[in-house]
């Protein structure tokens, strides 16, 4: 058979379903979001119970709005007062499910309804008893005798409670029911909750009765009419009508004269197996051929979720790029160098009268160097703290700057401005000290390069004499050194540093190794700069990764519905199913 392949699909179609992640505020989303507690709630409470076992009673749910009589339709039916009506709105007494005894069984479990616990017994008129504690997520059982073996009523909450939790039950246990029985009245058949849930049975081909209830003896057969033109209109035109006049209540119950065709059309339901697998094949094909809609519906939405993610994911790069290509600008633009950098510098080197005679005396220039550099002197440390806290400064304010500018793009677009938190809107409070160990970790480095560069038996003896602290140092300087974005006497000292470190490494390694020297340390610097603005950039996406889907969840939920659409066609081939 068909039944358990099917059914296996299905349970992989829930699974894929229900993982699915439709966190961002894109259009549409609440309603997705709703659609998949449905489909995953209608599941589990009625789709995998029904297909595993066909040969459970039939459950029928008298639904209906506030104040419409549904509960005193129920007691009719029965007999007996088996449920109460609610006369204080909001109520939230527990729905209940009246069976005959021998039934029970099928309900007590969690076969059904997994998520609503279970009482059992008949309500107590003064308030008291089972239904009085009860919860709203408690099913309430009353077995009577009265009810056919096969059948079971069972009375859900007013579908437009004023109480949120109310109306998603009384949806939830709908969409659990083999059949319908809809109960409105003459003054409410076209109000527009109703016909919301009525378009929903038409679109799933769900088993459908209408009680009009309370209808002025005079208009019984105006109102029928009209009601069931309105239920042509939404091809629900072969939805049996019942019109019960408006009559004074006998002991809280309807006379059995006006209620009589609306039993005799149960009870030959429930007297006529064939009758009610075919009205239960109907429900439960039409349930199942809809989740084609719903499914692809749900897949749409995540095509939208993970472009817009794209795109905020997308907007945080290019900002975080840009700050990296900031870094890099301000580095070979000389800006590392002003303020303190120059001040110290220029102490050292003065300003015209040094540029003008640097070539005729570079050698003596290289004696004032080394003996500069030597030993750190107190000036030496003033010029490397100086180039570390403007370094500091720099790659700060361009972190700083891709983040307000981040947060301002998304506060553009509602799925943005919903992931918005204020300490996004500044670095975070690990990056300075980060950035401080890694300037440090670079400049140790540098040195590095200075030690493994001097190593060469050529270069020991120069490099002995004038230090690997200087060196390094002066190489630092090198890596800033350019003129681009200077002026005035900016220019001249920063031109001064360019040459005095051109000529100094050139003197301890040589021409060929100082382009090479300068290129590999700005390169490191430039790695570790984009390293940890990566970071800060990472903390955009994780606020994105955390409620966006992914592209494999997308995938899973298409390969998922293919699989059961297989195994429903194999199914529905199936003789005497209803197509």
């Amino acid at each position: 058979m068909d039944g358990p392949r099917l059914a296996d699909a299905l349970e992989a179609l829930r699974a894929s379903v229900a993982r699915v992640r439709l966190g961002l505020a894109v259009v549409d989303a609440e309603g997705a979001r709703r659609s998949q507690s449905e489909l995953v709630g209608q599941v589990d409470d009625y789709l995998l119970p029904r297909l595993r076992q066909l040969d459970a009673p039939m459950l029928v749910a008298v639904g209906g709005s506030t104040g419409a009589g549904k509960s005193t339709l129920v007691n009719t039916l029965v007999g007996a007062e088996v449920t109460k009506a609610g006369w204080l709105r909001p109520t939230t007494r527990a729905p209940v499910l009246v069976c005959h005894p021998d039934d029970v069984g099928w309900f007590e479990t969690d076969r059904i309804l997994p998520g609503l616990s279970r009482t059992t017994g008949r309500p107590s008129g003064s308030g008291s008893g089972p239904d009085a504690d009860a919860g709203a997520r408690t099913l309430q059982l009353v077995p009577h005798d009265a009810v056919p073996q096969g059948l079971a009523l069972l009375d859900p909450p007013d579908i437009d409670s004023v109480v949120a939790e109310n109306r998603d039950l009384a949806g939830q246990l709908l969409a659990a029911a083999d059949l319908w029985i809809f109960v409105t009245t003459a003054a409410r058949y076209a109000d527009a909750v109703p016909w919301d849930l009525l378009h929903t049975a038409a679109q799933r081909t769900t088993a459908l009765a209408i009680v009009l209830n309370r209808v002025p003896p005079e208009g019984v057969k105006e109102i029928g009419d009209h009601l069931r033109s309105m239920l042509a209109a939404e091809h629900l035109g072969d939805t049996a009508v019942f019109a019960i006049p408006e009559v004074e209540l006998e002991a809280e119950r309807i006379p059995d004269a006006q209620i009589a065709q609306l039993g005799i059309w149960l009870d030959d339901l429930a007297a006529d197996a064939d009758a009610r697998d075919a009205v239960i094949r109907t429900t439960l094909t039409g349930a199942l051929t809809s989740l084609h809609d719903r499914v692809t519906g749900l897949s749409d939405q995540l095509d939208q979720q993970l472009r817009t993610a794209g795109e905020l994911r997308g907007q945080a790069a290019e900002r975080y790029e840009a700050a990296v290509d900031a870094v890099d600008e301000g580095v070979r633009s000389g800006t590392v160098l002003r303020g303190e950098v120059l001040a110290r510098w220029q102490e050292f080197v003065g300003t015209g009268q040094f540029t003008r005679n640097l070539e005729a005396k570079i050698g003596a220039l290289r004696d004032r160097v080394t003996a500069f550099f030597t030993g750190r002197p107190p000036a030496a440390e003033a010029v490397e703290h100086a180039v570390e806290g403007n370094l500091h400064a720099l790659v700060r304010a361009a972190s700083d700057r891709a983040a307000e500018q981040t947060t301002e793009l998304w506060r553009s677009s509602p799925a943005g401005r919903a992931l918005i938190r204020d300490e996004l809107r500044r670095s975070s409070a690990e990056f300075g000290p980060r950035l401080e160990h890694e300037i440090r970790a670079w400049q140790e480095r540098v040195l590095d390069l200075v030690r493994d560069e001097g190593g060469h038996r050529r270069s020991v003896a120069r490099l002995t004499s004038f230090g690997v602290n200087g060196a390094g140092l002066v190489l630092m300087l090198a890596v800033f050194a350019q003129t681009a974005g200077l002026t005035g006497l900016e220019v001249v000292v920063a031109g001064g540093t360019s040459a005095v470190s051109q000529k100094v490494l050139e003197a301890i390694f040589g021409d060929a190794a100082v382009r090479t020297l300068a290129a590999r340390a700005r390169d490191d610097l430039l790695t570790t700069v984009e390293t940890l603005l990566d970071d800060e950039q990472q903390r955009f996406s994780e606020r994105v990764d955390a409620v966006a889907p992914t592209a494999d969840e997308t995938t899973a939920l298409r390969d998922a519905l293919a699989e059961f659409e297989t195994a429903l066609r194999s199914y529905l081939r199936q003789p005497g199913l209803v197509r």
